[in-house]
């Protein structure tokens, strides 16, 4: 073998092993870092308060420039206790008491700094429970 023939391999080998520097051009001035998906699980026993807190969300990371999806609706979690009325006799007389939980899901993604910001101030009306997972 000529050492002519060898220069080429070690040019595609060099060339594999150079860093791409020029892969996403920085703007001037501010640089906005993209995050990962943030999901939210809201729940509540009242549905309008619930969509009232699901609408807020979504109008504030749309203002942060993430993008939406939702908000989802979840099965509806039923809880059913059965009571007798009576504290000793009457077996046959109960009553019947249901708690409904209403579930709504919000997934953000390509969400920034500014979008996690503003979501953390955003005041929601009492009796919706928010479950927040960034991953």
């Amino acid at each position: 073998m000529s050492p002519t023939e060898k220069k080429p391999a070690e040019k595609k080998a060099k060339a594999a092993k150079k860093p791409e520097t020029d892969a996403a051009p920085a703007k001037a001035g501010k640089k906005e870092v993209k995050m990962s998906v943030i999901r939210i699980r809201l729940s509540a026993f009242d549905h309008t308060v619930l969509d009232e807190a699901a609408q807020k969300i979504v109008e504030t990371a749309e203002r942060s420039g993430a993008i939406v999806h939702g908000p989802i609706p979840l099965p509806t979690l039923i809880k059913k206790f059965t009571v007798n009325r009576s504290t000793f006799v009457h077996k046959d007389a109960r009553d019947q008491f249901e708690m409904r939980t209403h579930r709504r899901l919000i997934d953000l993604s390509e969400t920034t700094f500014k979008s996690v910001e503003s979501l953390q101030t955003l005041s929601l009306p009492s009796g919706v429970e928010i479950k927040i997972d960034m991953g």
